[in-house]
């Protein structure tokens, strides 16, 4: 049986940017399949995409309409981070040149038995640890 797809920040985020609404679609529908079981996200995630709405979005949302995001989000199976994720994530540091907080991302995903990490940040295509990278704004992706 395959594994589930990780889903990175900016996803989340462009599910509630209004100033693109391809993205919004295409992410509303990643977050959607996310709530309903099929994919993950990381504590890092989910704490990325509340300060991004709060401290970046234009027009910033409430804190209460924050709070509201983050209950509609909680069904989305969460990894937390652990030691063993922080030694991993400085493994994939020193493996691919990734920076700290990306590779925290890569070892999150590798813990969930994920076989894809959906993200506009890495190069789509690129394997970390057996897990491939896909660009959702992309149509070969």
């Amino acid at each position: 049986m395959p594994g589930p797809d990780f889903l990175d920040t900016n996803v989340l985020v462009y599910a509630y940017d209004i100033t693109d609404p391809a993205k919004q679609r295409i992410s509303q529908d990643l977050v959607r399949k996310a709530v309903a079981g099929g994919l993950v996200i990381s504590t890092q995630v989910l704490a990325e995409f509340a300060a991004t709405l709060l401290h970046k979005l234009v027009p910033a949302p409430s804190s209460e309409d924050v709070i509201a995001l983050l209950d509609t989000l909680a069904p989305i199976r969460l990894i937390p981070p652990d030691h063993d994720i922080v030694r991993r994530a400085v493994e994939a540091s020193a493996a691919y040149g990734l920076h700290f907080y990306d590779a925290m991302i890569v070892a999150a995903a590798e813990r969930a038995g994920c076989e894809k990490i959906w993200t506009e940040d890495f190069n789509p295509g690129q394997k970390y640890f057996g897990v491939v990278v896909s660009n959702p704004f992309q149509r070969s992706s």
